[in-house]
């Protein structure tokens, strides 16, 4: 946004950018929007700039000072730490005299060593920030300093005055939305909302521990939001809600009411599982597929663990209900795991895997826990053992039950279940590869040991360059019926997760068939084309023989009819013959 343009039109001396670098151009902010809408008139003017870290510093630097700002305030996030001190530094050298303001959870509990490395640097927000930059800004508008204003730093001079702690917003419907004001940009096709704030649970690893005090926006006001970016026909809608159903009855009328207006917008929920009621299980029956997205986190199945990073959640209560969702099949489920939490080593974390895998998620996120500032698991990590890395994302590299060779393994499991599991190209193989090895945890440790030995993990390979990979390593690694049954499933996984050009086909699928069969594939293809005949559809297709696939035991053949439409994408089925 521009000075000069949109509701934050004003006719007031002071200029004031609002800026970011976010790690990908489609995630748009929703923190600079809410500060924007709250600032008001009394700030001076203010503009918006977003920019991604993968931009020339030099670039954004120009751009910046092109809008000749008296004030730029960052926020300041993991992702884009590094690059956002090194634009401070420029700035300030570029433009002496220039405020510039750092807040976010990246500075949020820095001391005053951060005035004394970045110069440049006139104030730091902590926390929350709507109440202290307005204060700031509405201060420096008035050319006054902003004494009293809490949960801030600012330089005087060579002194840095810390402002006194204060409460965040009780009331949210005090925030206007940035929704109604036209401030957050639609343009992306993705947009972040928070219907709430704070979470009632205490997660060491988890800043919002530091917030129990649940803040709701009132309904009126969630519903004229998502009623507004829902006519907008957004095409994703996130909600940063940390536990989005930590109110029943609240989540299931905002469930309701989407299902209502809805219908083009796809929203992505942050939830307990173990909180789901039965009234809101069976509301959630009713969703459309593919409307919905949950992300849950699990984060250990070790009951030790889990009192240890203070994660009061009945496990068994989770699974129950995730088994409920995933039966009824119209909900995308996204579940979190995380390395290197207190009391869980190796063995455990497999089992881990394997007790969440068994729920059939659709994405099974493993991830290493970050130590972030603030957090009591960083506070207490020299009492617990833990090791981190003290530069961002500050990830664990060693704990008292996990070696750092330990943690890259898992790290490498990490790696496969993305490639594999979370693909969704590769159901069939891992099915039996977990048959074949005990576990599905146990047949990925050892396909992460092939990987690494090949040194695969530091090269880009494409969906096929991957089957090929895996085609090696179970070659290599299996014997005699368990190496042919997971090369059949391997292939047929190939099959249905693209075009297999006739000729063309890997060494993993068998294409040598008979004369019989040959007729039998002519045949269908044949009746195939009839059928579609007139109805802008192009058919393609590939066979090829299987003897051990648990659907129909014995040599027969699959065919694999690949459609293609105007605006749609590849149809492929699967036809035994």
């Amino acid at each position: 946004m521009l000075f000069s343009e949109g509701p934050l039109r004003y006719a007031l001396s002071m200029r004031t950018v609002l800026a970011t670098l976010h790690s990908k151009y489609i995630h748009p902010s929703l923190a600079l929007p809410c500060l924007a809408a709250y600032c008001g008139r009394q700030c001076g003017e203010l503009a918006i700039r977003e920019y991604t870290v993968h931009e020339p510093k030099q670039n954004v630097l120009a751009d910046l000072l092109a809008a000749e700002p008296d004030v730029i305030a960052f926020s300041v996030y993991l992702w884009n730490r590094r690059e956002t001190f090194e634009l401070a530094d420029a700035l300030a050298v570029a433009r002496p005299g220039i405020r510039i303001v750092l807040g976010g959870p990246e500075v949020s509990y820095e001391g005053p060593e951060l005035f004394s490395a970045h110069p440049g640097v006139s104030a730091i927000v902590r926390g929350e920030g709507e109440i202290p930059l307005e204060g700031l800004l509405r201060a420096w508008n008035r050319e006054e300093e902003p004494s009293g204003v809490p949960r801030l730093a600012w330089r005087r001079g060579e002194e840095v005055v810390e402002g006194p702690d204060g409460p965040p917003l009780e009331d949210l419907d005090a925030l206007p939305s940035p929704f109604a004001s036209d401030l957050a940009d639609l343009s992306r096709g993705y947009v972040y909302y928070e219907s709430s704030r704070g979470c009632p649970y205490r997660c060491a690893f988890c800043m919002s521990s530091l917030d129990d005090n649940v803040r709701s926006f009132s309904r009126e006001r969630i519903e004229s939001d998502l009623g507004r970016l829902m006519e907008r026909k957004v095409p994703q809608v996130k909600l940063v809600d940390r536990t989005f159903n930590y109110d029943a009855d609240r989540a299931r009328e905002i469930f309701a009411f989407i299902l209502k207006h809805n219908d083009a917008t796809r929203f992505h929920f942050e939830i307990g599982a173990h909180l789901l009621d039965g009234a809101t299980l069976d509301l959630l029956k009713t969703v459309p597929k593919g409307m919905f997205q949950f992300e849950i986190g699990v984060q250990s199945t070790l009951p030790e663990t889990l009192d240890a990073i203070g994660r009061r959640a009945s496990l068994e209560r989770l699974e129950q209900n995730v088994r409920r969702l995933r039966e009824a099949g119209n909900i995308h489920l996204h579940l979190d795991l995380i390395i290197g939490l207190p009391g869980e080593g190796y063995e455990g974390f497999l089992s881990s895997i394997d007790r969440v895998a068994a729920l059939h998620p659709h994405h099974l996120q493993v991830e290493p826990v970050k130590l972030l500032p603030g957090s009591p698991l960083r506070l207490d990590a020299g009492k617990l053992g833990i090791r981190f890395d003290p530069n961002p994302p500050y990830a664990v590299l060693g704990t008292p039950e996990l070696s750092f060779e330990d943690l890259e393994r898992l790290r490498g499991l990490s790696r496969l279940l993305d490639l594999t599991y979370n693909s969704g190209c590769f159901p069939k193989f891992l099915g039996e590869l977990g048959k074949v090895c005990g576990s599905l945890a146990a047949g990925l440790e050892k396909l992460e040991f092939f990987w690494r030995v090949e040194g695969l993990f530091r090269l880009p390979l494409s969906r096929r360059g991957v089957f090929e990979k895996i085609w090696k390593f179970v070659k290599n690694g299996f014997r005699d019926e368990a190496r042919e049954s997971l090369r059949e499933h391997l292939g047929r996984d190939f099959a249905l997760s693209e075009r297999v050009v006739p000729g063309k086909a890997p060494e993993f699928l068998d294409t040598e068939l008979t004369e019989e069969e040959k007729r039998l594939v002519r045949e269908r293809v044949r009746e195939e084309t009839d059928r579609i005949k007139g109805r802008g559809i192009k058919l393609q297709h590939f066979a090829a023989a299987f003897a051990r696939l648990p659907d129909l035991p014995g040599r027969h053949v699959r065919l694999f009819l690949y459609l293609t439409r105007s605006g749609s994408g590849l149809e492929v089925r699967d036809i035994p013959l």
